[in-house]
């Protein structure tokens, strides 16, 4: 019996048989430790680059000496303790959940929707998020102080506008994939312009500025408490997604399929909705709003390893977590001491890639 293996979001099904199974199962095998040994070497290159340089070997010491409690004697100064342990270690590992959650949110709703250009900000979540956010630093809305507080105005402010769109897309009991992107977008605007308004509103310029670097997107507030927070919904999501590839798989081909393979298009769209509107929410909270990683990146992994969703999501989850580190190091370094929000840093190597994918599709007979 041969499996059918979807090329792209929505595309026509290609059979393949045993040996084309076995040379695929290699050439993902591939992928996926090629892109993890790289992972493991970009972490703590990330670690060490910023407006202050640490060594690798010192980086090395300051993470072992706090993990292992080797070596047991420090060579390095407190300074660079602080700014290694309690800097960047937080803030390299957050940023390779955000990248990971972003891509494969993308994965998912692009098979929800079926169509290869949906990105998280579809589903308005990202909006949600940074009306909460806003809400919190101009005017104070949220429980608690700081960082704390702005955290979880942000994901509360995801969680309702997720609320929102399952009211609105659902009808008569189901939610299709038309009601789902048009209810995305309506939503998202709504809410664009809502925190247009909170910043109008303001009387802060210096809370306006904030808002608007956080919508840029940034990782400068990354802490252990957000990493924590952060790490258990995103790792958990990114698992369920990983459980629901074969059922993606069948709704990305077409709901009628869908029905023959005994999937329930409805009941699928709306769980994944769920885990993915979670994982959005949950990153965007502590990092603002990124572009272009859950639009790009979903692109490149099926150019990788083909349209399979157990294969796909894997290596979008490396890719995007390699993409958002890279990005994170140049906004760090360019203009150091200063900061680039993260969303220009992406947006600028994200667009010209789009840009080569849409040709490359174009080519495609």
């Amino acid at each position: 019996m041969t499996a059918v293996e979807p090329r792209t979001a929505g595309a026509d099904p290609e059979p393949l048989d045993d040996l084309d199974h076995a040379r695929r199962r290699r050439h993902v095998s591939m992928w996926v430790g090629g892109l993890t040994a790289a992972l493991l070497v970009l972490l703590p290159v990330a670690v060490g680059l910023g407006p202050v340089a640490v060594a690798p070997g010192t980086v090395a010491g300051i993470v072992g000496h706090h993990l292992v409690g080797w070596p047991h004697d420090p060579t390095w100064s407190a300074a660079e303790d602080t700014i290694v342990w309690l800097v960047r270690v937080p803030r390299v590992l957050l940023g390779a959940l955000v990248g990971a959650a972003l891509a494969v949110g993308g994965v998912a709703l692009q098979a929800m929707v079926r169509n290869v250009l949906a990105d998280p900000h579809l589903l308005g979540v990202t909006s949600g998020a940074s009306t909460g956010a806003a809400a919190s630093i101009l005017f104070g809305v949220g429980v608690g102080a700081g960082t704390a507080a702005l955290t979880a105005s942000a994901f509360i402010g995801a969680l309702a506008a997720t609320a929102v769109l399952f009211v609105v897309a659902r009808q008569g009991g189901r939610i299709t994939a038309i009601r789902l992107l048009l209810a995305g977008v309506t939503i998202g605007y709504v809410l664009s312009a809502a925190t247009s308004f909170l910043i109008f509103a303001s009387d802060s310029p210096e809370g306006a500025r904030a808002v608007v670097f956080w919508l840029l997107g940034s990782l400068s507030s990354a802490q252990w408490p957000a990493l924590v927070s952060t790490a258990p919904t995103v790792v958990a999501g990114l698992g369920v997604l990983l459980l629901m590839a074969n059922r993606l798989d069948a709704l990305a081909i077409g709901d009628d399929t869908a029905r023959t393979l005994g999937v329930a298009p409805a009941r699928l769209r709306a769980q994944a909705l769920v885990v993915v509107a979670l994982c959005v929410g949950a990153v965007v909270a502590v990092s603002g709003a990124i572009g272009f990683v859950g639009l790009v990146v979903p692109h490149v992994a099926r150019l990788c390893v083909g349209g399979a969703h157990r294969r796909v999501i894997p290596v979008a989850a490396l890719l995007g977590a390699l993409f958002l580190l890279a990005a994170d190091v140049v906004a760090r370094t360019a203009f150091a001491p200063r900061e680039l929000p993260l969303g220009i840093v992406t947006a600028v190597v994200g667009a010209p890639l789009l840009l080569l994918l849409v040709r490359r599709l174009q080519a495609t007979p």
